[in-house]
């Protein structure tokens, strides 16, 4: 990324896919600020050291985003702070509380279906409601959108879905709870694509899916997988995507490698 000012927010920024984009963003633009959040700032060692190695440019947050106070919270903080946000990716997941997948229907239970949901979707959902003001505020300064001709100067959301979570892809069934809900958040961010449209400022909103990523959520299938990717690779990737934005794309379901997947 070049050298523009730009401010980025990433939730679940403790281990996995969103520590690392906290760490590539960091990289790739040294103008650049990164407010991280997570559930226990206090228990994660890896955020703690980027932040010591980055004291000026990374921002550690508590945010459960299961709970609506922290998420108000961080956006009050972000207000204060900074008063925009040019890019937030939510990327807090799981895969079911058990840390396995339904395989069937008699494995299926409600309040660990319910769990999921308000993890995967509704959190989200939440994020993206309280942090809409300060998006509208953003400029989209990363990278190469700051000088394509196409690109339009604006906040960008990107909401990381999976593949699993298209509804035309689902051949094989099974992991109801993560199915279900990356479907769900799926709809989200076309809902609310079409109501960022409608202003006289805009935000892109995007689902990506990032490849199958060695972390902890899907170690326990990694046998089965044919392409494993690192998180370096995946969010290089899904970077690159958000880099190459334009308004058209708003309320697409993107891979990796910004093929379009169908809901």
């Amino acid at each position: 990324m070049t050298g523009t000012s730009a401010i980025a927010l990433v939730q679940g920024a403790s281990r996995g896919i969103g520590h690392q984009f906290c760490k590539t963003l960091l990289m790739r633009n040294s103008a650049a600020t990164v407010v991280a959040t997570c559930r226990d700032p206090n228990s994660s060692t890896e955020l703690s050291r980027l932040r010591d190695s980055n004291p000026d440019r990374l921002h550690v947050c508590k945010l459960d985003v299961t709970k609506e106070n922290d998420i108000s919270d961080v956006s009050k903080y972000v207000t204060e702070k900074f008063g925009k946000l040019d890019l937030l990716v939510n990327c807090a997941g799981m895969l079911h509380p058990s840390g396995k997948g339904e395989t069937s229907l008699k494995s299926v239970d409600g309040q660990d279906l319910l769990h999921t949901i308000h993890t995967n979707t509704v959190g989200p959902l939440l994020m993206a409601k309280m942090f809409t003001p300060l998006l509208l505020n953003g400029n989209g300064q990363f990278g190469i959108r700051s000088t394509d001709p196409k690109s339009v100067h604006c906040g960008v959301l990107a909401n990381i879905s999976a593949k699993v979570g298209s509804i035309t892809d689902n051949g094989l069934g099974g992991w109801y709870s993560y199915r279900m809900s990356k479907a769900a958040l799926n709809m989200a961010t076309k809902n609310l694509s079409i109501e960022f449209a409608r202003g006289r400022k805009k935000i892109i909103c995007i689902s990506l899916h990032p490849g199958t990523v060695d972390t902890d959520l899907s170690r326990p299938y990694h046998k089965n997988v044919p392409k494993l990717f690192t998180t370096e690779y995946s969010v290089d990737c899904m970077l690159n995507v958000i880099d190459s934005l334009t308004l058209g794309d708003s309320g697409k379901f993107f891979t990796y490698d910004k093929t379009v997947l169908s809901y």
